[in-house]
């Protein structure tokens, strides 16, 4: 959707913004441009809007030589969205919204109507949000906005500069969720610039690490953190980019130990020996669906009675008043994981699809999944074909 083919940006008092520059963006991936201040990322963005021009090469958009078009018309189909959000302070967040589709020419009625659906897709209800003023909104809800008006003339691209700067760190958390969820909806090609390593891995499906006006890796979040490819690279991501790593490795069912297993309808004493032949302290507790009910430890079956009677139950189970779970749904990032395991103080978490359970997860099964992840990128593979051994080996 978006190809740079030795795209180089030089201004006249000989400063080189961007040198020589080629990547190819694929229709529906988001990728964030990530380095520090003054290495050409932004200007990368802004040329494929032509707010700046390139002293050389050239960039296609959807196939098409974007110097061939003329820049208001391409704008018009281009959605940007920028750090300090430009909001029209005289207008309401519903004709702010429906800027861009009343400017291409549709009829008031539709622009407002396509208005009011990006607002609910962003979370700002268009009847309570829609005759406000930018003023009378948050400064996260301006941002919603802004990212509603990018959308509203349905453009195959969206530009975003610094999008979630300008806000706290909680509520800068929830906007990428909530973008994350709409981008699951709307699928647009996205190029994200952020000078945050972490929002870079969490929002991007790929990653363009930049060092001087140059491009030091572009790669998935895993591999860039999981295999460096250069110095620079490396001491960008930190020293804890295995902590990173986290977030963007999820739990598969391979990385799962099956620990025994007891019903509630079982007697205690039965189970209690079948603990014993086993050389364990404790057993998962499912239901007749093979649902999670909780857990329970030799020490309470002794008491006898069945295994309902003593079991501890998980908290909280699918579909139970919320409240912190001590679950995991497969596909989660090891981090959730961890930090159920240190929310809970225990040594290992259930997995579950749905509400059947899979599995637990414990420290060395989630060491072992992130050591694999990181040999399966290196070595170009599916993490449930690098073997144990060749991770010891390592």
């Amino acid at each position: 959707m978006i190809r740079f083919e030795q795209v180089t940006k030089r201004y006249p008092d000989g400063t080189t913004a961007v040198d020589g520059l080629s990547f190819e963006v694929a229709e529906g991936e988001l990728v964030t441009l990530v380095g520090p201040s003054g290495c050409g990322k932004t200007t990368t963005m802004m040329m494929v809007n032509r707010l700046i021009e390139p002293t050389s090469g050239r960039i296609f958009v959807n196939g098409q030589d974007i110097a061939t078009v003329d820049p208001v018309r391409l704008r018009r189909r281009i959605g940007y969205v920028i750090q300090q959000v430009g909001l029209f302070p005289h207008r309401t967040i519903l004709d702010n919204t429906a800027t861009v589709p009343t400017l291409i020419g549709w009829k008031k009625a539709k622009a407002r109507t396509r208005a009011a659906e990006l607002l609910d897709l962003v979370g700002l209800d268009p009847k309570t949000y829609g005759s406000r003023y930018p003023e009378q909104l948050s400064g996260g809800q301006r941002q919603r906005v802004g990212v509603a008006r990018a959308l509203a003339a349905d453009p195959p691209v969206l530009l975003m500069d610094e999008p979630f700067g300008a806000v706290d760190p909680v509520v800068r958390e929830q906007l990428q969720d909530e973008f994350l969820r709409m981008q699951e909806a709307v699928r647009k090609t996205v190029l994200l610039v952020t000078h945050d390593i972490e929002e870079a891995v969490r929002l991007g499906d790929r990653i363009a690490v930049y060092g001087q006006g140059r491009i030091e890796q572009f790669d998935t979040p895993g591999a860039v953190l999981g295999t460096p490819a250069t110095p620079y690279v490396a001491e960008f991501v930190g020293a804890d980019r295995g902590l990173k790593r986290l977030s963007v490795t999820d739990i598969e069912p391979d990385d799962l130990e099956q620990p025994p297993v007891a019903r509630l309808d079982e007697a205690a004493d039965t189970v209690v020996a079948r603990l014993h032949a086993q050389g364990a302290r404790w057993a998962v507790v499912l239901d007749a669906e093979d649902d999670l009910h909780g857990w329970v430890g030799v020490d309470e079956l002794a008491a006898g009675g069945s295994v309902g009677d003593r079991a501890h139950r998980m908290l909280h189970s699918p579909g139970d008043t919320p409240g912190p779970p001590a679950w995991v749904p497969v596909g989660a990032p090891l981090k959730q994981a961890f930090s159920v395991m240190l929310q809970h103080d225990a040594g290992w978490v259930a997995v579950l699809d749905g509400t059947r359970f899979l599995g637990v997860l414990t420290p060395a099964k989630l060491h072992e999944a992130l050591r694999r992840s990181v040999d399966a990128d290196a070595r170009g593979v599916r993490r449930g074909q690098v073997s144990f051994d060749s991770i010891s080996d390592a």
